[in-house]
């Protein structure tokens, strides 16, 4: 292995260290004191230890049932996934026993949406770097192998809704199930974002009578890149060429003031990017 693998290593650990330690300050300070269970086995184990009267601590609840979800997960998604899987379930656990359990706040709103970003991030930095944490995101990040199309967050929602409604049977109150979904719902979209990544980039799909106008003009004014696609018209049967231009947020309104002047007739589209990867972008390269 050369020193540049062994830097990657390192950056994936130190990163999944990290979240493991946000996911811990997230169920020691707003969920476990709150009785929020945003699904997951940390969820069903903040729902256990309140079933045993503390009796199973969350810690240990974690490790009893990732023990078999860590084989199967070995199995499917290969040693380097494993090892990684392992340190971060039993980082979760230790970081849970060892960080204080101060209660941030009582307010359930504010525990169920500030514990919800933080195990969000938290989950999703361990993501990120190649592990998981065990429960259901391991379980989604297997499914995610066979059914890529689902994001591995959607695909641990059914099981984490399930954990969700046990809560509120269990606390016999409907306050907790509910805000129990706010909280994981806030995670999801988290989980979301830092998987695709944040980005504040559109795509332009422009359909004009003069592409090649447009073109060189962005080409000279925004110093932009723009692909033709060829097309025809359903109605008219005729071919038209369609612009696609990917630009940041500071050039949107340059772009669109562009297209007007140049033709204020043009068809266009405008839609939402969550990750560009390329020259003039984000450089390619691995997690």
């Amino acid at each position: 292995m050369n020193n540049k693998q062994w830097y990657k290593y390192l950056i994936d650990y130190i990163a999944i260290t990290i979240g493991t330690v946000i996911m811990a300050i997230s169920l020691n300070m707003f969920l476990e004191p709150n009785m929020i269970a945003p699904g997951g086995v940390t969820g069903l184990a903040i729902v256990i230890q309140k079933l045993t009267n503390g009796f199973l601590k969350i810690d240990v609840t974690n490790l009893l049932i990732n023990v078999p979800l860590f084989i199967v997960g070995v199995l499917t998604l290969g040693k380097a996934f494993g090892a990684k899987t392992l340190y971060a379930t039993f980082g979760l656990s230790f970081f849970i026993r060892i960080l204080p359990h101060n209660v941030a706040t009582t307010n359930l709103l504010l525990a169920s949406i500030f514990g919800g970003v933080l195990i969000g991030i938290g989950i999703g930095m361990v993501f990120k770097f190649g592990g998981t944490t065990g429960g259901t995101d391991l379980g989604g990040a297997i499914l995610h192998k066979y059914i890529p199309s689902f994001s591995i967050a959607k695909l641990m929602m059914f099981i984490d809704l399930m954990v969700v409604i046990f809560a509120g049977l269990v606390d016999r109150k409907l306050d907790t199930a509910l805000y129990s979904i706010i909280a994981l719902y806030i995670l999801v979209k988290v989980i979301d974002q830092i998987m695709e990544g944040l980005s504040y980039t559109k795509a332009f799909l422009i359909i004009s009578e003069k592409p090649q106008e447009i073109g060189e003009a962005i080409l000279n004014e925004i110093d932009r890149g723009a692909t033709i696609l060829k097309g025809k018209g359903m109605y008219t049967g005729l071919d038209r060429d369609t612009l696609l231009c990917v630009v940041n947020r500071a050039e949107i309104i340059k772009l669109k003031e562009l297209i007007h002047r140049l033709d204020n007739r043009a068809f266009v589209m405008v839609t939402d990017i969550h990750e560009v990867l390329g020259e003039g972008f984000k450089e390619i390269k691995s997690n």
